[in-house]
């Protein structure tokens, strides 16, 4: 052995990974059970000392674009579930005072209904998983279903469903996420890796449901179902850069420039003085070149054979209103070979004051790692990095396609029966997403075979569904009372 692979060993041990057999794993899931019993999880009681969420709202917008604020708040006041999209921040801070069985796994961190969807997996198939990742960290796996069935809860109420329609679809996610976790647990670790979600399959069962039901009214639902969800499947097959070209590009002297439509989209050019476009422009060039680095060695080849060509500013779903995100509009070939990146910024996730500081110092890095970890497939060109702003502050961001099949399910126009099946199917998709990084035995066995998890999910949804009632008049009171400005319809 040379001096230098000496040195090379010796550095740093190896972790030692400790290998338990499934009998001692299914101990661990028994053991948390008795410290923790399932029925403990349909508790919520907000402390005295229980923070105002207006100001944990507030305490987010500091680091944000000030001018976009106002829009964030204004798409949380649509309705009580557009606030609970936003309200990641109140929702950790009350999940840390609940019981939680001390089972971790690589969480989500908002995995509320309309953070599940379709994506292009590398190998061009139709994926359902989750699909945002700015809160993921290594946390209590109840914190994600309890997300999942209190959005499911207050979906619901949007749409006038009943209290019983309502614990029905929440009970569907605690039921499918045990089942799905039973699965996994009896499958072997490859067959885990490379489990997914196939959402042709469920659809293709609805149909067969639809034309072999006995009553035809819920046969005809059951066709309207399918009908709506293939159609979905379907449009998001022509969601690509050649599609997001025709609808955010025009050409200019010649040249593809991204259209302007302010205050949601505001190319460089209109954001800054000529000068400073021209800096932060050559900045983002930097930021492409120093990101490649984060690729597989052959997407960055791939990478490399596009060039830059213009930088917009772009406002994004609810909870992310005012952090930075700027689409990237490259040519390859000529231009009728477009690639869109988007790159957004990463803050620390809302998670850390509860669960502890990311081992990652780069968020964007955490973010993709988190992704990597929980999806069965990820996004080619899936990377990050870091980049210093005009104003001389240092942020972190993640790069990633805008459009590549991407899709989501119509969940304020869903039916009763429509919520309860997706939001199984989240749920399992949950559950799969889980399995990759945590102890899917132990928790298996913590869940167990019977309803007592289930019953006590339903009943927390509701609670929790009652409070961010609550918090949402909360932010209209403090919108109708000027202590924060809200700009609508945007």
């Amino acid at each position: 052995m040379t001096m230098e692979q000496t040195k090379t060993t010796s550095a740093k041990p190896a972790k030692k990974v400790a290998h338990l057999t499934p009998e001692e794993r299914s101990l661990r899931g028994k053991e948390a059970r008795a410290r923790v019993p399932r029925a403990a999880h349909a508790a919520f009681e907000p402390s005295p000392s229980r923070p105002d969420p207006v100001s944990l709202l507030e305490r987010q917008a500091v680091t944000r674009v000030p001018e976009l604020v106002p829009i964030r708040y204004g798409r949380m006041l649509v309705s009580p579930f557009t606030f609970f999209r936003g309200a990641a921040l109140i929702m950790a801070s009350d999940l840390a005072t609940t019981p939680h069985s001390g089972l971790t796994v690589q969480i989500c961190g908002d995995a509320h209904l309309s953070n599940f969807g379709l994506f292009a997996s590398p190998e061009r198939a139709m994926m359902f998983d989750v699909n945002d990742f700015d809160e993921t960290l290594p946390g209590p796996w109840e914190w994600d279903l309890k997300r999942l069935a209190a959005s499911v809860v207050i979906a619901g109420r949007d749409q006038s469903f009943s209290k019983k329609d309502c614990a029905a679809a929440a009970r569907a996610v605690g039921t499918s996420y045990r089942k799905e976790m039973r699965r996994l647990a009896e499958s072997g670790n490859l067959e885990v890796w490379y489990s997914k979600v196939d959402i042709e399959a469920i659809i293709a069962g609805i149909s067969a449901r639809a034309a072999t039901g006995t009553s035809k009214e819920k046969s005809r639902r059951d066709q309207q179902m399918a009908a709506k969800a293939q159609s979905i499947v379907t449009k998001s097959r022509t969601k690509d850069s050649l599609q997001a070209l025709a609808k955010l590009t025009t050409v200019v002297d010649g040249q593809r420039r991204i259209i302007s439509d302010p205050p949601l989209v505001v190319p460089l050019a209109e954001l800054l003085e000529e000068q400073e476009a021209d800096a932060f422009f050559e900045s983002l060039h930097q930021l492409v070149r120093s990101y490649r680095r984060t690729l597989q060695s052959d997407r960055r080849h791939l990478l490399e054979g596009f060039e830059l060509v213009d930088v917009a500013r772009k406002v994004v779903g609810v909870g992310s209103v005012g952090t930075r995100a700027w689409i990237l509009l490259f040519e390859g070939r000529d231009g009728d070979d477009p690639l869109f990146l988007q790159a957004k910024e990463a803050e620390a996730s809302v998670l850390e004051e509860f669960v502890g500081k990311s081992k990652y110092a780069n968020h964007g890095e955490r973010v993709v790692t988190g992704q990597h970890l929980m999806q069965a497939a990820s996004d080619i060109f899936l990377g990050w990095q870091r980049v210093e702003g005009l104003d001389g502050v240092s942020r972190d961001f993640y790069l990633r396609q805008l459009r590549d099949w991407k899709g989501s399910f119509d969940i304020e126009g869903a039916l009763p029966q429509g919520l309860t099946i997706y939001s199984g199917v989240c749920a399992q998709a949950l559950a799969r997403a889980h399995a990759r990084s945590g102890d899917r035995i132990a928790i298996a066995s913590y869940l167990g075979n019977g309803s007592t998890f289930d019953d006590a999910l339903v009943e927390f949804a509701q609670t929790y569904a009652d409070q961010n009632e609550r918090d949402y008049g909360a932010l209209k009171d403090a919108v109708a009372d000027g202590r924060v400005r809200a700009e609508s319809g945007l």
